[in-house]
């Protein structure tokens, strides 16, 4: 059984482009709530949505699909740093992600940044996750 939320969100994920699902819902965590965020203002993900179910609200993402086909604007992404095997970086050595293409997401003290914004304030952080 899998208790770890930030490992599930990216699942679902991935599962719903494969479906070309519109909406999904994934674990309401702080964490999990501004990695959404994020992708958001990215533009990889339309946003995110409240459902309603049994007198509750679920928070969900609203995915972003290309041209008729439904094709999934986002093609990878992928867990980096694991419980069971942490990723850290300085700030000098956080990857560009194709190219600056892509994100890498970073939990640092200042909160959840991007690469790019780790990079411009000269902060490292753990890598949780690529996306592009």
């Amino acid at each position: 059984m899998n208790n770890d939320a930030i490992s599930t969100a990216p699942t679902a994920i991935r599962n719903a482009n494969t479906r070309r699902k519109s909406t999904i819902e994934i674990p309401a965590t702080r964490m999990t709530t501004r990695i959404v965020q994020i992708s958001a203002e990215e533009g990889f993900i339309k946003g995110a949505v409240k459902h309603k179910g049994n007198g509750k609200e679920f928070p969900g993402v609203s995915l972003k699909y290309l041209g008729k086909k439904k094709d999934p604007y986002i093609a990878v992404i992928k867990r980096i740093s694991k419980p069971g095997l942490r990723v850290y970086s300085d700030h000098r050595k956080i990857p560009k992600i194709l190219g600056g293409m892509g994100i890498a997401i970073l939990p640092t003290s200042c909160g959840l940044i991007t690469d790019r914004e780790a990079r411009h304030k000269k902060i490292g952080g753990e890598i949780l996750r690529h996306v592009w």
